[in-house]
């Protein structure tokens, strides 16, 4: 390290002692080794990336049932047609995720509260509580669409809507929220039980408490598998369509149904993974985040 003394009447101040790091050989040598290092791993990663693909391509293209598939399923005429229709539909599905993430989120953290409740007085809501839980993450998702989406129309019960928008978005939010109430029931569990002592201790009430000292740690440390569940939720979405809804896996069926060809299933998956990675890529950045500071012992 070099110390650099300001002489009287510089322009930093008379007197003043600045100190400027000048880092060693050794270490602009080390510094220069690393980025050597970096650079060759990319590019070694970036051509094996390319020989695989072009390898996949090869094989992909030489196969014998090539010509007929690539027709069937990667026509671009039935691709230009089906595009508009599917984000036209693809609406829809951003909008169930929105509002059942929301109705999902709400409901869970109320069912993961009911369940970590203490005291004899409070276990049939525990019990119903965690009867609900086992139910819907037991029953796939989608014949809860069909019990929903076709059974409570077939009541003909006054009042009840018989949209298979909304119905469809009710049997989504039912079992999703199973899936995070467990998240949420493992993140207040995993509070160690001096945070509600020393709350105490500070007279704050159970609530109090629970409110403002266990949940706000406990949803901290639960934010990656939350996003993992939206995800989900996202894809998920397009099995609404069941119900006759015109979400994007709805309008590319149609298409197909008309052409006998399956292009359009192919656009709107491509839609759906579009709109599923940054979400994905995200969820990836906050979970190395925490990651991060859990290592640095920094807030959770």
């Amino acid at each position: 390290m070099t110390v650099v003394k300001d002489e009287p009447g510089s322009e930093s101040g008379e007197g003043d002692m600045r100190e400027a790091y000048v880092p060693s050989q050794r270490r602009i040598e080390r510094e220069r080794y690393k980025r050597t290092r970096s650079r060759r791993a990319t590019a070694i990663a970036a051509l094996s990336t390319l020989i695989t693909g072009v390898v996949l391509y090869l094989v992909v293209v030489n196969a014998p049932g090539w010509p007929r598939t690539k027709e069937t399923f990667f026509n671009a005429q039935y691709a230009r047609e089906a595009f508009p229709k599917v984000l036209e539909g693809l609406w829809l599905n951003v909008r169930l995720l929105l509002i059942c993430g929301a109705a999902v989120l709400v409901l869970g953290m109320l069912i993961a509260i009911a369940r970590t409740l203490r005291g004899p007085v409070f276990f049939p809501l525990r019990a119903l509580a965690a009867a609900y839980t086992d139910f819907f993450r037991g029953l796939p998702l989608i014949i809860n669409l069909m019990i929903v989406v076709l059974g409570v129309p077939a009541l003909r019960l006054q009042g009840v809507t018989v949209d298979p928008i909304l119905l469809g978005g009710t049997a989504l939010t039912l079992t999703y929220s199973a899936y995070v109430a467990e998240v949420f029931r493992a993140g207040i569990e995993s509070i160690h039980p001096s945070q509600r002592a020393a709350a105490r201790s500070l007279g704050l009430t159970n609530r109090q408490s629970l409110r403002f000292v266990v949940l706000p740690q406990a949803v901290r440390r639960q934010v990656p598998p939350l996003l993992n569940d939206l995800v989900s939720l996202q894809k998920d979405t397009g099995l609404v369509s069941i119900g006759g809804a015109v979400d994007a896996v709805r309008a590319a069926d149609i298409i197909v149904g008309r052409s006998l060809n399956y292009t359009p299933y192919i656009v709107a998956g491509l839609v759906f993974v579009a709109l599923t990675i940054p979400m994905t890529r995200f969820t990836d950045w906050v979970t190395a985040r925490m990651d991060r500071q859990r290592a640095q012992g920094g807030t959770i």
